[in-house]
């Protein structure tokens, strides 16, 4: 069951360009790392560490990006690759971790994506 916030949030994408992909009306994740994401996004904005809106300005730069990257070709398409670009950015600006803490903690070189 989502929380007033939560529920405020999920509502607020319904229908927009950086709206999480859906089945029957439930939000759909195709492993736990992407519904970990959401669930941290979600929690880092209920707390006030970003507003709601500025990570969901990321998020749709994140997918404008990679549309502009792969303008042709959308085999390789991951919404929540798009999504975890974005929470990563949000993290970074807010100061609540660096780039090199993020990439330690998932240890990885490049972007953090732990598929």
């Amino acid at each position: 069951m989502l929380t007033q916030f939560e529920h405020f949030a999920v509502a607020e994408m319904l229908g927009k360009p950086d709206s999480p992909p859906r089945a029957n009306g439930t939000l759909c994740f195709g492993s736990e790392w992407e519904r970990t994401s959401f669930g941290i996004a979600l929690a880092l904005a209920k707390e006030g560490y970003f507003e709601w809106d500025d990570f969901r300005d990321e998020l749709i730069a994140s997918i404008g990006k990679w549309e502009g990257d792969h303008p042709s070709d959308h085999s390789s398409w991951n919404y929540y690759d798009q999504f975890l670009t974005a929470l990563e950015s949000a993290v970074v600006k807010t100061n609540l971790l660096a780039i090199s803490e993020i990439r330690e903690l998932f240890g990885v070189s490049g972007q953090a994506n732990p598929q």
